[in-house]
């Protein structure tokens, strides 16, 4: 099992010490948020927490995902990055395609962009998108992200999007995976024509059944490959309970690694002792 340090809600000046440690400690990946914009107040109704309340506090600060891997992969050597969660439908392909591509130019292929269709309409209006159909628009555009990444002249005439033919350089200079979030069976559905499923806070039991799902739309998909399941568990503590769930098809765990020494809530050089102390005490027992 693979191991991703997720970073949501960390302060920007925190991320270069985190991402320097976890590259010399052997982690696989660190992990990116999005969110634009935070209104004050929302109509449209949070669906991650049972009252409908955000997870974090205003003025909570949400960097450019792209920014930071940029800056982050100059500091670091074999450590990628990847999107928790890019609101994909949200943005017009051509800039994303570009930033994407330039961010996995600077770090020698280490990225990957993981996917959501965003539960906000409000941010979708302040930035010019349409909310509805943002599911069909999203698989529009990622099959233009593919054309575009590909390196060559491409064209394109679909529902949402038709453009004549073009190029857009650099080329990334690997392909770039591409990660699903989200538990409705539309995301799952998605997740299983790509690279990876990314999920919420779940357990090692919800977690089997994701799989055993998302294999099933694979097959019926004829996906070949390899599929990776990035998950954050609420019911792994012990290096056994971390291969219970290795055992039932999770290949990377997404987490923020000191929370086991202390909490989330800790000061920087906490922070980096703890996701030390898990490399030794996790990491490195799950590859033995």
């Amino acid at each position: 099992m693979r191991v991703s340090i997720a970073t949501a809600y960390l302060p920007p000046e925190e991320l270069t010490p985190i991402a320097k440690a976890a590259d010399e400690a052997g982690y696989h990946a660190m992990a990116l948020a999005d969110h634009v914009l935070n209104l004050e107040t929302l109509t449209t109704e949070y669906p991650y927490t049972d009252d409908g309340n955000r997870r974090w506090d205003p003025f909570t600060p949400w960097v450019d995902p792209m920014v930071a891997i940029g800056a982050l992969g100059a500091v670091t050597e074999r450590l990628r990055f990847f999107t928790n969660i890019f609101v994909l439908p949200m943005r017009n392909p051509f800039p994303v395609a570009k930033s994407v591509a330039t961010a996995s130019a600077f770090t020698g292929g280490r990225v990957s962009l993981g996917v959501g269709m965003g539960w906000c309409e409000e941010e979708f209006e302040l930035l010019d998108a349409q909310f509805r159909k943002r599911g069909a628009r999203a698989d529009e555009m990622l099959a233009i992200l593919e054309e575009l990444w590909g390196g060559g002249w491409v064209e394109h005439h679909g529902e949402f999007y038709d453009f004549p033919r073009l190029e857009m350089t650099p080329a990334p200079p690997s392909r770039i995976p591409i990660y699903v979030g989200g538990l409705s069976d539309a995301a799952l559905r998605r997740a299983a024509r790509h690279d990876g499923w990314i999920s919420d806070l779940i357990s090692t039991e919800q977690a089997a059944d994701f799989r055993i799902t998302i294999d099933r739309y694979r097959e019926e998909q004829g996906a070949t490959g390899d599929f990776s399941m990035i998950v954050s568990l609420n019911d792994a503590v012990t290096v056994d309970q971390f291969r219970a769930a290795e055992d039932v098809g999770v290949t990377d765990l997404l987490t923020m690694p000191w929370a086991y020494y202390g909490g989330f809530e800790l000061p920087l050089d906490q922070k980096i002792e703890g996701l030390k102390r898990f490399a030794d005490d996790v990491m490195g027992p799950l590859e033995s």
